[in-house]
């Protein structure tokens, strides 16, 4: 069977899709699995084992964009798909497979979609539920209940790319590699703040005298990581906006730390099964945890949290405030117990 998967827009939300995906081919082995994901996506889709090849769908998030999705349309006839599962909930996410005529076209109920969907689950979402399940579900016919444990995203390792990074930033193989990504797309009430960052960088530096300690992050975030390599006063190499991502997939995947707020870089480390400390504000780590056991969750789970607001709607940001960078430290040690060099993929 020829399947599409129509990516999610955002980069966690692609790295939480993987376990479906890995159903998919596990219930069709012989089948092929294609993704049309955006640029920015198009990295993640990848990097999944059971993808075949990924189409670009040069899709605007917020824009309609019908002379696009026409052209799409018609690429996806000429391949002839069997089905097509729609992860965003979008109404426009879905009118690509719906002009091609897929002949089963399956999602979420989302935005009024509900006759251009052949299989139909419900949305019925609550913001705690762990999203890893909810794309999982597509996988089963529509109400029936997961069997069991979903398996962990899992993201494959590149040696090539990895070789050709250390080379390109001339990062040292015989200490450890630390990484810091200090952005998130959502808003402030996400970011841990840029001075605990930084007071962090220099912990790091007392801790692993010879690591290498890198800030990772989009363009957006170069000021952010400019302002955290200044306060922490040591060598910090702000890499923000000057990486690909499918660089910063190689730099991840290698490293023997990452501590991350609730990002999708934070998914990416955890699918790479790479030592993590995740910090959380305003969202929720039921909801989108890091699936791995490697790694470490910090949250104060205060009485306002989660509000999942972009800003604090109460004006102090006390739930990343009051996370103390020795104690983001510490997980980062007990992460990192059984790492201490860097390990080339087997």
């Amino acid at each position: 069977m020829k399947t599409l998967v129509i990516s999610p827009n955002w980069i966690g939300d692609a790295v939480m899709a993987q376990p479906l995906i890995a159903l998919i081919k596990r219930f069709d082995p012989n089948g092929t699995i294609d993704a049309a994901a955006p640029g920015p996506v198009a990295p993640i889709m990848r990097a999944m084992p059971e993808i075949n090849e990924v189409l670009f769908a040069n899709n605007v998030h917020h824009r309609l964009q019908l002379a696009q999705r026409w052209r799409l349309s018609r690429e996806l006839r000429a391949r002839g798909y069997d089905r097509c599962y729609i992860l965003p909930n979008s109404l426009k996410s879905l009118l690509a497979p719906w002009l091609a005529g897929i002949p089963q076209r399956i999602g979420h109920r989302g935005e009024a979609r509900t006759l251009f969907l052949t299989h139909v689950h419900e949305d019925d979402r609550a913001k705690t539920q762990p999203m890893v399940e909810f794309y999982a579900a597509l996988a089963f016919e529509p109400r029936y209940p997961l069997p069991g444990r979903v398996p962990d995203p899992v993201l494959m390792r590149r040696p090539e790319a990895e070789h050709r990074v250390r080379e390109k930033y001339g990062i040292r193989t015989d200490e450890p590699l630390v990484i810091l990504c200090p952005g998130s797309e959502y808003g402030p009430a996400k970011r841990w703040p840029a001075r605990h960052f930084a007071s962090l960088a220099g912990m790091v530096a007392t801790e692993w005298p010879g690591a290498t300690v890198l800030l990772l992050g989009s363009p957006k975030e170069r000021s952010l990581g400019t302002e955290i390599a200044a306060l922490s006063g040591q060598a910090v190499r702000n890499l923000s906006g000057e990486t690909s991502l499918d660089e910063a997939l190689a730099l991840i995947s290698q490293a023997q730390g990452v501590v991350s707020n609730d990002s999708g870089l934070m998914h990416v480390a955890a699918a790479y099964g790479r030592p993590l400390v995740a910090v959380f504000g305003s969202s929720d780590p039921r909801h989108t945890p890091p699936r791995s056991p490697r790694a470490r969750i910090e949250w104060l789970h205060l009485e306002c949290s989660p509000c999942f607001e972009r800003n604090c709607p109460l004006g102090h940001t006390n739930c990343l405030n009051d996370i103390e960078p020795s104690r983001v430290l510490d997980s980062l040690r007990r992460a990192m117990r059984f790492e201490t060099a860097p390990r080339p993929p087997q």
